[in-house]
């Protein structure tokens, strides 16, 4: 039976049993309990998990918007304001930790620390004032994580799969072609692509509450050239109608939320979602047609995504014009999960099957 949200998470966002291989091995009543926290421009979000035979089962989490990136596109840094926030949300991610007797952690932060000349500053900051020692990973590392995270919920029968993670401050585009087992084991990555712009920065640029069709249109337009440095371009786009979009962020899982009318967020019904093209369309349409205050009021949307929603349908618009792929599936996990399958991994929790010892 899937677990009630333990208090400061998103609504619905922890419930049950995530699944990165079918493998048999760990014992829920003897294995230890992982943490996998990530700390971006836009959220600072954790899970705890205990691994269990088929994946891993949540036992505890956290997610707050703190926005560490704003500002941080004119200044260069980040703000007094932004860092309290964030070691405030930090340190109720401690509390957890300790309180839960987290044994195995791996901790990061991505590109409002990568990009911030006070970011390795706000780093050493977070670990005196909190004892949480922050890992700043690269681009790559990220891409990589966001996929592992992600790749149980591509199609086994698509020859390959687009997963996109529209972030705060970056978005990344990861290119995984299919294995002789689907996409079970460590993700065979083709190409990749990082672009240094999120749903933040390009909301704080163009402005996100009153949003023309004007200004949709530039947002677009600001992104769509970015995506020529996608390696294999072309062959992606030839390959469009074999392989799927998989979208991780709060820009899918909103958009899927708002096309299912849910009175309230639930992860549950969100995570592992398809959306055709029409269906994508049809709802960004819907939200481009909402005010500022109609976002506030939307349970899927609220006030502290209001501004930064159609930010993130700008950036996934530049993407379906790029990469016309017909199917989206939504997965509401990414990073953080990417993590604690790492981690678990690497410590052989799943050892007993051929499948596990492939990743």
């Amino acid at each position: 039976m899937a677990a009630a949200a333990p208090a400061g998470a998103r609504p619905g966002e922890t419930e049950g049993r995530h699944k990165p291989a079918s493998v048999p091995g760990a014992s829920a009543r003897l294995s230890p309990l992982y943490a996998a926290l990530d700390l971006g421009t836009n959220n600072c979000r954790l899970l705890i998990a205990r691994p269990v035979w088929d994946g891993f089962r949540v036992v505890d989490a956290f997610s707050r918007i703190v926005r560490l990136g704003e500002g941080l596109g004119g200044s260069g840094r980040l703000s007094s304001d932004a860092i309290l926030r964030a070691i405030e949300a930090l340190k109720i991610c401690r509390d957890k930790i300790v309180s839960r007797g987290v044994q195995r952690t791996r901790l990061i932060a991505t590109e409002a620390c990568r990009a911030a000349e006070n970011g390795c500053e706000f780093s050493e900051r977070v670990r005196q004032e909190t004892g949480l020692e922050l890992e700043i990973i690269d681009r790559g590392t990220e891409a990589r994580l966001a996929a592992l995270g992600c790749a149980p919920l591509a199609d086994p029968q698509s020859d390959g799969v687009l997963i996109f993670d529209i972030g705060g401050g970056s978005s990344e585009l990861v290119w995984l072609e299919r294995q002789k087992h689907g996409f079970s084991g460590e993700p065979r990555i083709r190409s990749w692509l990082s672009l240094p712009i999120g749903v933040v920065t390009l909301a704080e640029h163009h402005g996100g509450n009153e949003v023309t069709e004007e200004v949709f249109e530039a947002m677009v337009r600001q992104v769509e050239p970015m995506l020529d440095a996608f390696p294999e371009k072309e062959a992606l786009r030839k390959a469009c109608g074999k392989v799927h979009m998989l979208g991780t962020s709060g820009t899918v899982t909103t958009l899927a939320g708002v096309h299912m009318d849910l009175p309230r967020y639930d992860r549950r019904r969100v995570d592992g979602t398809w959306l055709s093209d029409v269906q994508i369309a049809t709802v960004v349409g819907r939200l481009r047609a909402m005010s500022y205050e109609e976002r506030v009021a939307n349970p899927c949307i609220g006030r502290e995504r209001a501004d930064l929603v159609l930010a993130g349908c700008a950036i996934l618009e530049a993407f379906r014009r790029r990469f016309p792929c017909t199917r989206l599936r939504v997965a509401d996990r990414g990073l953080r999960e990417g993590m604690l399958i790492e981690l678990m991994r690497a410590d052989g929790m799943w050892r007993g099957s051929n499948r596990a010892a492939q990743g």
